[in-house]
């Protein structure tokens, strides 16, 4: 069980904090790693870590249901809040590397550009969800904040659709992440349906 194990957390902290180390080093000290074009580089590495890192967040719970061990949920936050980071690192070098902080151009861009209207939407119902995330705001909205971080899932759907659309060849590219967050999706179905016929056998 996770919580027997105190090194887990500094652990963790150390490998969530991989990827921007090794974007932190290739945009400092190594740029010819990015390739041809770092700007496009940069906002395509923060943007596909921050999914994978909400990926690895809505899995926590599906963890918990396999393994039948409370101890994952400790980590819940600490990842959520983390892919948070993430995207507004992808947000960040959208706006620095690629619009050069253009407030006119970053405006026209939500306006006509219809995967950046989806990739704010998901920004934006994260932001509730991370000041939200203590233990604070989890006994002052009690079952509201279930309610409320129920949206992680609207989140996810609206993060994949926002990288399949930037593909140039779309889900041939993007399906992992697809197929990932089916299956987490799938996992909870099938747990509420097994909680229902338990609870209709006991009427």
């Amino acid at each position: 069980m996770p919580a027997r194990y105190p090194y887990i957390r500094p652990l963790a902290w150390v490998l969530l904090l991989v990827p921007v180390s090794w974007l932190s080093y290739q945009a400092i000290l190594a740029p010819e790693l990015l390739g041809a074009d770092p700007a496009k580089s940069m906002v395509d590495q923060t943007g596909e870590w921050a999914l994978w890192m909400l990926l690895l967040a809505l899995s926590i719970t599906p963890l918990r249901l396999i393994t039948r061990q409370n101890g994952w949920l400790r980590y819940r936050r600490l990842v959520g809040l983390f892919a948070f980071f993430y995207a507004i690192l992808h947000v960040l070098a959208y706006s620095v590397f690629l619009l050069a902080l253009d407030f006119a151009r970053i405006g026209q861009e939500l306006v006509e550009r219809p995967y950046i209207i989806v990739g704010a939407c998901a920004i934006l119902l994260y932001i509730p969800l991370a000041i939200t995330s203590t233990q604070g705001w989890q006994r002052r909205l009690k079952r509201n904040w279930v309610k409320l971080h129920r949206l992680v899932y609207v989140i996810g759907i609206l993060a994949v659709i926002h990288i399949t659309w930037i593909s140039k060849i779309g889900l041939y590219e993007t399906w992992p992440y697809l197929m990932a967050l089916l299956s987490l999706f799938g996992i909870r179905l099938m747990h509420t349906y097994v909680q229902y016929l338990r609870r209709a056998k006991r009427t």
